[in-house]
Order: C-alpha cells, then structure tokens, then sequence
C-alpha cells in the first residue's frame, strides 16, 4: 500500500498535467512518458479523458527507443499544426477571466499597497456579469501556509458551513504535514520576507488574504482541480511560486496577478503573469519585470484609481498585449507540479 502523502503527490502530479493538456489557452499537446513509471502515459490518456484531437500519447518503449521518440514526436506536433494555426481570437466577456491571485518575494509593504489593490480589483472581476454569464468571473487565492492565522477571516465569508469546514480541513492538514516534517506552519517566512521586514507569518497572512477582496468565498478546490464554480473560490496549495502557480492554472485560471516586495522574474505560460511591485523603489529597480507600480499609493494615489488601471492592464494582458515577462520570454520552464512531501 502507498502512504497516503505518496498519493497525493501522485494524484497532484497527474491533475497537473491533465489540467495543462486541457488549458483552454493550449492549442495541443504531446504526452511522451518511458512506460513503466508510476505516473504513465496511458493512466493519464484513460484516467483523465484526454484522449482525442488535441494531442498524441508516446510511449518510449513501445517506440523503440529515444530516437524513434523524437521521430514520432515531430510528427505528432507538425500533423496539430493545421488545426492550432486556424484558431481565431474572439471576442470574450470580461467574466471569462479566470484570475490567479499570487504573491512571492513580499515584504512589509505588499499587505499595504500591492496585495490591497488587488483585492479591489478581485470583486470587480467577480460582479462583472454578461448575459451568457449572468454569475460573473472567477478569481483563485491559493497559498495555504500563507493565509495561516488569517484563515478566520476567509471563514467569516464562507457561503455556508461546508465551505468553511473544507477551508479549515486544510489549514489542519497542513499543520499535520508541517508537524510530521518537525517543522511549524508559523515559521513559514522566507530570508527575503524577513529582510523586508515581515515580522511574523501572521503579518505575512493578513496581507496575502487581502488579495482575495470583499466577495463571498464560494468554494474550496484541491490543487489543480478543475475550477467549475463562480465567484471567489479557494485552492490548496504550498506557498511556492513555482508549485502554487501551475496548479492555479491546471485549475483553469488564464490570468495571474502577482504581486512582489522584494521583486520577482516568474513568468508562466500559458497564463500571462502580471507582476504589481509594492514600492517604487522596486518597479524602478526592476523596470524590465515589473507590470505595475502599486507604490503610488504611499505618494498619494487613490488606490480605487489604481486598481482601476491594473484592471486595464489585465484587460490588455488578456487581449494579447505581453506582459513584462511574456516579452522576456519567461515561462517555458516554471511547470513544477506539486511534490506534496515536504514542500510548504
């Protein structure tokens, strides 16, 4: 018998890649697996329903080897071509966004500035309603260790007793996980948080949590589950970048608002990932990689103002225009599912 953390990575794994195949921003994809891993090519072919047009399954040992891989693999992808290269954009309502709320690198200043104003955007995307989607857009806040002792208040706007239960079951998991790694959830700050002078994973919280704005909590998802309610919902997922992101995107999400104190470079496709820096200091710093300057608002800015202009932008982001890190070419290489063994 497996032990259950085992499970969960693998099922965490496969879920990734099942909800990257299905990304509604991936045109195709190729599945190459060796044949004998755990994790193979045909459990995720079956198991997941991805077999059809959109992509090919290879199986190195029934190929032959290596080389015939690459063989197959080339004419997997250039027979997808005709079909990925003769879809159109169209038109689309704003509540067909799907927004990652993210944070990385935070300091003292995300909880006042950046992670605020992405918390007044948060509940525009959530009321934006068309006659197609009269319940409005989605937006993801994830994170688990980094909502730890702010968890109350997410709590308070769950829309019923189940939805608060599920919050807190994860919250207990992950002081479980924590505990049995002899670690603890409120040491969970990282050298660059406190350098930014973050005190505590409790002030570190309070900020992240203001990200997900005013709305109701409408559900809770494991990692990379496939997002299907509405509203302001929750996923589960350690507080790492690299691992929290895919698995808002697996979920769905076709959008990331990433907000940074000390500065970040992440990037990841197929999502466009708009970074909001803190300060000013930061944005001129790292001009090339920063999206938006939040730090107005500790020279006078409304913040209703700016948030009104990070809405713009992810309008723009999400229209084609590139965002800072898409520019760069960022994003081809942060796909880390989620190890659940000792990752917080």
């Amino acid at each position: 018998m497996r032990h259950p953390t085992l499970q969960r990575t693998l099922r965490s794994t496969a879920t990734a890649v099942a909800g990257m195949a299905r990304h509604p921003n991936v045109g195709g994809w190729l599945l190459v697996g060796l044949g004998c891993e755990t994790d193979c090519v045909s459990d995720l072919w079956d198991g997941y329903g991805l077999n059809g047009e959109a992509g090919r399954g290879l199986v190195i040992q029934d190929l032959g080897g290596l080389r015939q891989t690459v063989q197959a693999g080339i004419a997997a992808v250039e027979g997808m071509l005709p079909r990925v290269n003769a879809v159109e954009r169209t038109p689309q309502p704003l509540s067909e966004l799907m927004i990652a709320l993210q944070c990385g690198g935070s300091d003292a200043w995300s909880g006042v500035t950046a992670n605020p104003v992405v918390g007044l955007v948060a509940p525009e995307v959530v009321r934006h309603r068309s006659s197609d989607t009269p319940q409005g857009g989605t937006v993801v806040l994830a994170e688990t260790p980094e909502i730890y002792g702010a968890e109350h208040l997410l709590v308070r706007r769950a829309a019923g007793a189940e939805v608060a239960r599920r919050l807190l079951a994860q919250v207990r998991w992950w002081e479980e996980n924590a505990g049995r790694l002899g670690l603890a959830l409120d040491h969970n700050r990282s050298t660059g948080n406190e350098a930014g002078g973050l005190t505590t994973i409790y002030e570190k919280s309070l900020g992240a949590a203001a990200k997900a704005g005013s709305t109701p909590l409408v559900a809770v998802y494991e990692y990379a589950e496939a997002v299907t309610e509405r509203g302001f919902v929750f996923m589960n997922s350690p507080g790492f970048d690299p691992v929290s992101v895919p698995g808002h995107v697996a979920g769905g999400c076709n959008l990331v608002l990433f907000t940074t104190g000390r500065g970040s470079a992440f990037g990841f496709k197929p999502a466009p990932s708009i970074k909001i820096s803190s300060t000013t200091a930061l944005y001129r710093r790292m001009s090339e990689d920063m999206d938006l300057d939040a730090g107005r608002v500790l020279e006078g800015m409304e913040m209703k103002a700016l948030a009104a202009e990070l809405l713009e932008l992810a309008v723009a982001a999400a229209s084609g225009r590139p965002s800072k890190s898409e520019a760069q070419g960022v994003g081809e290489a942060e796909f880390c599912p989620w190890n659940v063994e000792g990752i917080l």
